[in-house]
């Protein structure tokens, strides 16, 4: 680990200031679950440290607000994932944090670090002698014809086939959550969709937030899919395991049963959160029911684009969908 500055400022302004200050390349430091291990690896070496961990100013959950729930982005993941509003009202959020890691990390991870965490990659995690485009661009990517068994289906390219690590971000975007933004030119809103980028040309390029910039808090319009919805998660064990396969998923029906609302996010499989408005579509106006659910999945993966190692990963998607649709519409007030 190289040396840096530090900066532990006490308020929310103070912290816009040392960002401005501290010049590029700085990072944020809420729980640190993420950018210790990136620094001990050398992935990470910033000059300076803004450590925002004690700001009481976003740390709030608010389940009272008409209409969205409020998250500040420095709440713990754990205390987010026991809320029982949260676990009633917006199970697919609870469960997408509640599969994530160790509960000693959901202890000190906070919410919007945890949407900005990087990738699980092993050829991006293991040092220099692999190529990296990632870690280190234009030198190359060794997944592409290497070991891609957990790598991406959708979203990748010649620079990258890196998947999107995190659960909380993909239950997020299948309800049209938002993020606010604070930096020294102001506040902004940005929607989660518009959140990460696909790798392209510039595959060290992850989200769209400036590196002075920092997440005050994420909101999430509450809706009748909501209530009936669930995170379902495909890993190789039980606990403490990335995902294979992932699927956020919501419905809501009218009063004859058929589906009205249809929500639909995957993770695992592709360089971003991962939205399928197409499978979406196949179940509103339809029952739901075995046929439709496989349908829907069989949707959902119709673009898929495998490696070497993963195409396994589209039949387990499409059984993963179908699976997360059933328990929502087990959930869903009918």
């Amino acid at each position: 680990m190289r040396p840096f500055s530090y900066a532990a400022p006490a308020t929310l302004a103070e912290a816009v200031t040392a960002l401005a200050e501290s010049g590029p390349g700085t990072k944020i430091l809420a729980g640190g679950t993420t950018l210790y291990d990136l620094m001990k690896l050398d992935i990470e070496a910033p000059p300076a440290v803004v450590d925002i961990h004690r700001l009481a100013e976003i740390a709030a959950v608010d389940t009272t607000r008409p209409g969205e729930f409020s998250f500040g982005a420095g709440a713990r993941m754990a205390d987010v994932a026991d809320d029982p509003v949260v676990r009633r009202d917006f199970p697919a959020l609870a469960e997408s944090l509640a599969k994530a890691a160790s509960q000693q990390l959901r202890n000190m991870a906070t919410v919007g670090g945890n949407l900005l965490q990087r990738t699980r990659c092993g050829y991006f995690r293991g040092g220099p002698v692999f190529p990296c485009n990632k870690r280190e661009p234009g030198s190359g990517c060794s997944a592409l014809g290497g070991l891609d068994r957990g790598h991406a289906l959708f979203g990748g390219g010649d620079a990258c086939v890196a998947t999107y690590p995190g659960d909380w971000a993909i239950a997020l975007l299948a309800f049209d959550a938002v993020v606010d933004v604070i930096g020294p030119r102001g506040a902004r809103t940005v929607a989660i969709a518009d959140l990460h980028v696909e790798p392209g040309d510039t595959p060290q390029r992850e989200h769209t937030l400036a590196g002075d910039e920092l997440i005050v808090r994420i909101r999430v319009p509450v809706t009748p899919s909501g209530r009936g919805s669930t995170y379902h998660k495909i890993r190789d064990r039980e606990s403490y395991a990335f995902a294979l396969v992932s699927v956020a998923a919501g419905v809501a029906f009218d009063d004859r049963g058929v589906v009205e609302d249809c929500r639909i996010a995957l993770g695992g499989v592709a360089t971003r959160p991962w939205r399928a408005p197409a499978a979406e579509r196949v179940m509103i106006g339809e029952r739901l029911t075995e046929a439709t659910a496989r349908r829907a999945g069989e949707v959902a993966f119709a673009g898929a684009r495998p490696g070497t190692g993963n195409a396994f990963k589209i039949e387990l998607g499409v059984r993963a969908v179908a699976d997360a649709l059933r328990i929502a519409g087990e959930r869903a007030v009918r």
